[in-house]
């Protein structure tokens, strides 16, 4: 569900500003709208913090080609690293002047300029001083090596400071660092008008009970009300503890319901688990993330584990009902009744699943909309969509030549479908402002045939994937079948071997970009165009220490 928001406002003391925001921010219950505050406290916290971050790049690069070296780590102000780096880039800037310059002198020896600028003013014509440049040196050439050798020896020693110093103390900088600049963001947001300060934000219903503790504590003064028209508050999603850890897959991907919009973590996480597994299309592929993410699990959030676990497990699952392992079969499992039907040579099964996948998909969300908006008119308009949803998947499969011809029973179904949507889509009282609605319904309606076809990428790109690493296997046992000599056939095992890691590995590099690409697109776009998710909301992050 999708927590319901208070708007408040809070009045203090303006000589308690600061006091007021600590403990604020002690609560963490408030939404704070930080990113409006760009003023000058707030440039000079994110320079801080730009300054930390830069200074870790600086000793990470200074510590490539090292890592065989033995390096004493110390600890280092940001500070006293920034200045080492532009010390060590002027001292850079001047080494490469100098080799350019001994460059252009060298030919000549190592001659004394003071000499030979008394000889030239003094008229002498002597060849080997007259081909010289008019612009002499400073100093002779053995006094130029020199100099470039000690310099070099310093830029050495800059380099050593730098990869010698401790980047995880500055990383566990971090944290304070982004609570300084959102405090700074806060405080600049935190208006005063003569002896009050004032500032609005938002806070889940259910935790106003706290802040009114607080606030009767400190003497603040207190505004809830509940959000208007035109508002926009932030989107606090609290799935089903079950599917709970689909939240970190939303907060990755940078995306949120609308505050008025439905809360779709359960079957997006449902549904975003069997594409995961029919797009990898392997279960060894499966097996290895699984094996990852529980070798990973101490240093993973556990909600990242419990989610990627699913995945994984989800794609060992379609594995052994598809019977595909890394390109190839096992002989045990070829009898199975899944397997045989996966296996149609035409593929229609296999378009059928997808078909039906999808339908399943776009008709519960027209069919959760009808029982949201019951008893409203418009609910049998969202009936009468899944109909035509239902009707439009057995033109697809007649299309494709999956079903010889659409059941007379369907027609039926899908001219009583067409009565509800132009029916009750719009209702009278809105025919002057949403009246063009139903001149688009008939595109709409088209457009549902195009959705329902469009899951088809789900057997296409996980068929790919199984193609890729078949041709794979067969170039890597064809090295090897192809060798008479035994030198050879243990060489070509080797080639063999490296042709299959690296063969295999791209594949499943493809496999993730896939699903990046369509599993999250049938979520966020056929089937939340269907529900009515725009996903324009911004996610509730309450002002508090960053933990």
């Amino acid at each position: 569900m999708i927590v319901k928001m208070k708007h408040l406002d809070l009045v203090c003391v303006a000589a308690e500003k600061d006091e007021t925001l600590a403990k604020l921010r002690d609560l963490g219950a408030v939404h704070l709208d930080l990113r409006s505050a760009n003023g000058a406290q707030v440039g000079a916290a994110k320079v801080e913090a730009d300054d930390a971050e830069r200074a870790v790049r600086i000793i990470l690069k200074a510590r490539e080609g090292k890592a065989k070296e033995p390096i004493e780590i110390r600890p280092r102000p940001v500070d006293e690293i920034l200045q080492i780096d532009a010390d060590a880039r002027k001292l850079k800037a001047d080494i490469e002047e100098l080799k350019r310059t001994i460059a252009v002198y060298e030919p000549y020896g190592d001659f004394d300029p003071a000499l030979a600028r008394k000889l030239l003013d003094a008229g002498v014509d002597v060849a080997s001083v007259a081909e010289l440049p008019e612009k002499l040196p400073e100093m002779r050439l053995s006094e130029m090596k020199a100099k470039l050798a000690r310099l070099e020896t310093l830029g050495a020693a800059g380099e050593a400071r730098l990869a010698g110093s401790d980047e995880k103390a500055i990383l566990k900088l971090y944290p304070a660092l982004a609570d300084k600049i959102a405090f700074e963001c806060a405080r600049e947001l935190m208006s005063e008008s003569g002896p009050v300060a004032f500032v609005s934000g938002w806070i889940a219903e259910r935790n106003m009970a706290a802040v009114r503790d607080a606030a009767h504590q400190a003497g603040w003064g207190l505004l809830a009300r509940d959000p208007e028209a035109g508002e926009t508050p932030p989107t606090l999603i609290e799935p089903p503890k079950l599917f709970r850890p689909v939240k970190v897959l939303f907060d990755g991907l940078g995306i949120a319901p609308a505050y008025t919009e439905a809360d779709v973590s359960v079957p997006f996480m449902c549904y975003f688990s069997l594409f995961f597994a029919m797009l990898v299309g392997d279960g060894a592929y499966g097996a290895i993330f699984l094996a990852a993410t529980l070798a990973l699990r101490k240093k993973l959030p556990r909600s990242w584990f419990v989610l990627l676990s699913v995945f994984s497990s989800a794609t060992v699952a379609w594995g052994l009902l598809s019977n595909t392992w890394f390109g190839a079969g096992l002989p045990w499992c070829a009898d199975w009744p899944t397997v045989k039907w996966l296996a149609d040579p035409s593929y229609g099964n296999m378009m059928l699943l997808c078909f039906t996948i999808g339908v399943s998909h776009l008709m519960l969300a027209r069919l959760w909309n009808g029982v949201c908006r019951l008893p409203d008119t418009t609910a049998l308009a969202e009936f009468g969509w899944a109909g035509i949803l239902l009707f439009m998947y057995f033109v697809t499969n007649s299309i494709v030549g999956i079903f010889a011809a659409i059941p007379q029973a369907m027609f039926w179904v899908f001219g009583v479908s067409l009565v509800l949507v132009f029916g009750f889509t719009v209702k009278p009282s809105e025919l002057k402002e949403r009246g063009a609605e139903l001149g688009m319904l008939p595109l709409n309606i088209m457009s549902a045939l195009g959705d329902i076809i469009s899951y088809v990428r789900l057997f296409a790109v996980g068929l790919a994937s199984v193609k890729v690493a078949e041709n794979f296997n067969s170039m890597a046992t064809g090295l090897v079948a192809g060798a008479d000599a035994i030198w050879l056939k243990a060489l070509m095992s080797v080639a063999m071997v490296a042709i299959l890691v690296v063969g295999h590995a791209l594949n499943l590099a493809m496999a993730g970009l896939s699903i990046l690409v369509h599993a999250v697109r049938l979520n966020t776009l056929e089937f939340s165009n269907h529900k009515g998710v725009s996903w324009s909301g911004y996610a509730f992050s309450p002002f508090k220490k960053t933990n």
